[in-house]
């Protein structure tokens, strides 16, 4: 028989605290330290129409001034900055005068991603508003890998093309932009990686990470840049434009705050009210409703149909679908890339149970490293599921040429600068603290190892964390509260989605649902919720009908059969009293005296 924690107080209903067996929770539960709220911050929510809860969970996440309230809550517009604070904004847009001047035929460059390739089409769009002939290469992910390539050089010079606009790449190919210079093409390099020491000798590296950039918002995308580009060009007109900067953001998994936050609102905006028939087709084969399109199903519905492309077919296809104009056009194109993503999914799970079993020869190791004979565009998409689950840095090659391609993914760890203490070994690398990729001779592998695994020596496996909003009781989940986190919006990198913790949820109900989750229906007084735990297979052998929980979910609603109801997408469960471990008992932002 279970019985209560205190004493098997239950009969006398002392008890918060019941043992379920088998159940603990998966993550590390953290709660958002609550901020006082001064009379000032509270007068300014209201001036918003922002309830007072809501200011205290904006505040939590510090926007706890008037003005940073002021700013959260303006027109989207407000949020962006001038385009010409952009390193080499004023060479950018002098070139490209010169280039409409003397009706110069232009090719815009743009990685494969699906960053790169929205960057790709706002300024192929962009620049043919100015009238420019203009062409467009997205390189082959195998045969070219990621910056700009000789072979995009030679199709440059051989149609007399005699300049080329990067995006999302550029400012690593000093070698290809003097083999450009060489063949007397202009390059602009707009990107926003981190630069290397030198600078390459492109006729302008608009780029915000630069050492010598003062822009105030340097967690552009590479589409975003892209954007203040074209806003550097059209002004106000390029703002149409901003659907496909959102889905770049979103792509490149770019803070959604400060600018990013702004240019997220505009285009999601534009994909709810006036989709491009390119998008509008990949929404109708993700089953996405234009109504509802949120970062979250940008990121779990577009984008990998966008990468499919580059990963195991032929990026371009992402590309022509992005720029077209016809709709019966546009859904052919969907269309392939639908079955390119199904051959992705396919590669992707037999790629990540071989690195899954080679994994387990090293389960001490700092750094997670593993080569096998993976298709190269699925290897980060590898690495990252192994930096998740085994909660350490991942490296992850493909091996089946020299040099072997490599792709790393991390969470706080700088792989990028890690990388940087070894350039000798590769061929060529780049990218971010989180995420690189790198051409390295297959004589390199073992000292790469040895380095690597050496300089990641102090880290240590985390545990991973779930970072909880809000603690209530279930009587307060209902539609006030949807409305108040949907305050939040849009939410993704650096603004996540809200986590509630709610106490003393009953089960009612629990069954397995295919795709290895769980379904369950919770208690809350007189009423049940609906709730659905991915990736939880097990809670139907360890849970019984009135059985107590402490969960932490997202709340969401949804609409079956004409009716409109809320659902809880559970991340976690604990048994009842699990939260109080965690938060005292009133964790809500209290108001200053």
């Amino acid at each position: 028989m279970r019985e209560c924690a205190r004493d098997k107080q239950q009969i006398s209903g002392a008890c918060h605290h019941w043992l379920v067996e088998g159940l603990t929770p998966r993550f590390a539960w953290q709660i958002r330290q609550a901020v006082d709220l001064g009379p000032a911050v509270v007068a300014a929510g209201a001036r918003h129409k922002l309830s007072e809860r809501l200011v205290g969970l904006l505040a939590a996440r510090g926007h706890a001034s008037p003005a940073a309230l002021d700013a959260w809550a303006a027109d989207a517009r407000a949020g962006l900055r001038d385009p010409a604070l952009l390193p080499d904004a004023a060479a950018f847009v002098a070139r490209v005068g010169r280039a409409v001047d003397g009706r110069e035929r232009c090719l815009v460059f743009g990685d494969f991603d699906a960053d790169g390739l929205t960057g790709l089409a706002i300024l192929a769009i962009a620049l043919r508003r100015l009238g420019l002939d203009v062409a467009t290469y997205v390189p082959d992910r195998t045969d070219e890998g990621h910056g700009l390539s000789s072979a995009a050089i030679e199709r440059a010079r051989v149609n007399d093309r005699t300049l080329i606009v990067t995006a999302d790449c550029g400012t690593s190919s000093g070698l290809e932009i003097e083999l450009a210079r060489a063949a007397g093409i202009d390059v602009l390099v707009t990107d926003h990686h981190r630069p290397p020491p030198a600078l390459p000798a492109a006729a302008a590296v608009v780029n915000p990470m630069r050492a010598d950039s003062t822009y105030p918002d340097r967690g552009l995308s590479g589409a975003g840049v892209a954007l203040k580009c074209a806003q550097l060009l059209l002004g106000d007109e390029a703002l149409e434009l901003a659907d496909l900067a959102a889905i770049g953001t979103v792509a490149d998994v770019a803070p959604l705050v400060g600018e990013n936050r702004s240019i997220a609102r505009l285009g999601l905006e534009l994909m709810r009210s006036r989709p491009r028939p390119g998008i509008a087709a990949l929404l109708s084969a993700a089953r996405v409703d234009a109504a509802r399109i949120s970062p979250e199903s940008l990121a779990f519905g577009l984008v990998p149909r966008l990468n499919a492309g580059g990963r195991v077919g032929d990026a371009e296809v992402a590309a022509r679908l992005l720029l077209a104009q016809d709709a019966a056009e546009a859904e052919r194109l969907a269309a392939e890339l639908e079955a390119a993503n199904g051959v992705r999914r396919e590669l992707l799970a037999t790629a990540l149970a071989e690195a899954r079993a080679a994994v387990d020869a090293q389960p001490d190791a700092p750094v997670t490293i593993v080569a096998g004979p993976w298709p190269a565009g699925i290897i980060g998409l590898v690495a990252g599921r192994l930096a998740d689950e085994r909660g350490r840095p991942a490296v992850v090659f493909c091996n089946s040429a020299d040099p072997w391609r490599g792709s790393a993914r991390s969470g706080g760890f700088d792989i990028v600068a890690a990388l940087a203490t070894m350039a000798e070994l590769f061929d060529r690398y780049g990218g971010h603290s989180a995420a690189a990729g790198c051409h390295m001779p297959a004589a390199n592998f073992v000292e790469f190892c040895r380095r690597l695994q050496e300089g990641a020596a102090d880290l240590r496996p985390t545990q991973p964390s779930l970072l909880i909003d809000l603690v209530v009781e279930p009587h307060d989940v209902d539609y006030r509260l949807l409305r108040e986190l949907a305050g939040l919006e849009p939410v993704g990198t650096a603004n996540p989605q809200p986590l509630v913790g709610i106490r003393g949820m009953v089960v009612s109900r629990v069954r397995r649902a295919n795709g290895g989750h769980s379904q369950l229906v919770l208690r809350k007084g007189a009423e049940v919720l609906d709730g659905i735990c991915f990736g939880r297979d097990d809670l139907p052998d360890v849970l019984r009908d009135g059985d107590r929980l402490d969960i932490v979910a997202r709340l969401d609603s949804r609409t079956f059969g004409g009716y409109e109801s809320l659902q809880l997408e559970i991340r976690d469960v604990g048994p009842a009293g699990s939260l109080d471990q965690v938060a005292p008992p009133l964790s809500q932002p209290v108001r200053a005296a």
